[in-house]
């Protein structure tokens, strides 16, 4: 029977197994098992590397030649379509279209068009549109009509933020006539806020970005119930009625651009849920 010795304390082993087991936990060094194929120097490794280092790798293997992954045999000539110029190319490598003078070079490609219609985004270019104030015809990207007017000049914009925050417009607006809100209303318009987190229910802007807590908009107007004898101003006050909206969007629930499904919809209110009988939902 061979047996192996242990090349540090010279105990002896009955296999080549006990003797790698040993000489791992008792020296906390594992045993060569490779030789180098190139300088033939023993070394552990636990894949079948055939090298003990990069450097005996390199010195051993060659990329030149036919050795290259790329080599076609031999290089081909043929011209530059830019300056006609003759130069060589592995055809594995490329088209053999430009020399390399002309690819590192580009001043002599042409530029990218990117204007116009040849923009990735086009849409059309501008549209002719008229202003809602004094009708004056402007032109605008469709990118940049995204409001629900259409205003061509400052002086414009202020006269329709005159006329469209009067009266009913305006965002502090109580139902003209109807007065004081009276009682319920401050507690269901406390109600109307935690249940909706102090948040518009349409955009989501909360009392953070505000400044302030939202609106608390009557999804059916306060002066309905005023004006029908049966019901009171009160009536109004429930929390299935109102709903949390920052200014902006209070206006354009005012101006009666949001629905009054919606509404409910985004606060969460079921249709079943809707005012009094009586009062328009």
């Amino acid at each position: 029977m061979t047996e192996h010795e242990c090349p540090t304390c010279g105990r002896m082993f009955d296999s080549r197994r006990g003797l790698g087991v040993h000489h791992s936990r008792v020296h906390d060094e594992r045993l060569p098992n490779r030789e180098c194929n190139h300088c033939g120097d023993s070394f552990y490794c636990e894949s079948a590397r055939t090298y003990c280092s990069e450097d005996c790798h390199d010195a051993a293997v060659s990329y030149e030649g036919e050795a290259n992954p790329n080599f076609s045999d031999a290089t081909e000539q043929t011209n530059c379509e830019v300056c006609d110029a003759e130069f060589e190319y592995y055809p594995s490598e490329k088209g053999g279209v430009y020399c390399p003078d002309c690819v590192e070079n580009v001043a002599w490609r042409d530029p990218p068009q990117i204007s116009g219609t040849a923009h990735h985004s086009w849409s059309g270019g501008k549209l002719s549109i008229f202003c809602d104030v004094c009708d004056a015809r402007v032109e605008r990207y469709p990118s940049q009509i995204q409001s629900e007017v259409i205003l061509c000049s400052r002086e414009c914009h202020a006269e329709w933020l005159s006329e469209a925050f009067t009266g009913d417009g305006h965002p502090n607006w109580r139902g003209g006539g109807v007065g004081d809100y009276g009682p319920g209303w401050r507690a269901v318009r406390e109600r109307a806020l935690e249940r909706d987190d102090h948040a518009c229910v349409l955009c989501g802007a909360d009392a953070d970005e505000l400044g302030r807590n939202p609106d608390v908009h009557h999804i059916v107007p306060v002066r309905l119930f005023a004006a029908l004898p049966v019901l009171a101003v009160r009536d109004a006050h429930t929390l299935d009625n109102v709903v949390s909206l920052c200014p902006g969007c209070h206006r354009r629930a005012e101006f009666g651009r949001v629905s009054r499904t919606e509404l409910r919809w985004r606060a969460g209110i079921p249709r079943t849920d809707a005012p009094a009988s009586g009062v328009p939902a």
